[in-house]
C-alpha cells in the first residue's frame, strides 16, 4: 500500500523550533512494520514520488528510488535521473520505522546531513 509521508525539518542550530515550512512529501510502500518495502516498491516506482518544500526556494519534484550497492542498497530522493549529483539519500532509510512521530535524516545535495520529524504517515488513496 502506498503511503503519503510528511518530513518536516526537525530543530537545529537554524531553526531551534524545527520548520514545517521546510521538508519532504512523499509518496512510498510501506510494510506492516513501517518500514519502506523493495518488492512492493518495485511494482509502484513510477507513483513513488517526492516534493521538497522549502521556505523561499522553488519546490524540487523527483521520485524515492533505490539505488543498489552495500548490503541493502540505499533509498534516495532523486530528481534529475540522468545526474546523481542531485540525489539526496535517506540515512539508513531501510531500517527506519516511518510512523509520526519517528526521526530520519537526509543528506541534502548540498552535502549536508539534517534530521527530519516523520509529522504524518496517510494512505495515499485517502489523502
Amino acid at each position: 500500500m502506498l503511503m503519503r509521508i510528511r518530513l518536516e525539518l526537525a530543530r537545529d542550530q537554524d531553526f531551534p523550533n524545527g520548520s514545517k515550512l521546510h521538508g519532504y512529501d512523499f509518496a512510498a510502500p510501506l510494510n506492516a512494520d513501517g518500514h519502506l518495502d523493495l518488492a512492493e516498491w518495485k511494482t509502484t516506482r513510477e507513483r513513488c514520488r517526492v516534493k521538497r518544500f522549502w521556505a523561499g526556494e522553488p519546490d524540487l519534484i523527483g521520485h524515492l528510488v533505490h539505488k543498489s550497492g552495500g548490503q541493502s542498497g540505499r533509498w534516495v530522493f532523486d530528481y534529475n535521473a540522468k545526474d546523481d549529483s542531485d540525489d539526496e539519500p535517506g540515512f539508513k532509510f531501510d531500517k527506519h520505522t516511518f510512523a509520526a512521530g519517528e526521526y530520519v535524516s537526509v543528506q541534502e545535495h548540498d552535502g549536508q546531513q539534517r534530521t527530519f520529524r516523520v509529522a504524518s504517515v496517510r494512505d495515499l488513496a485517502v489523502t
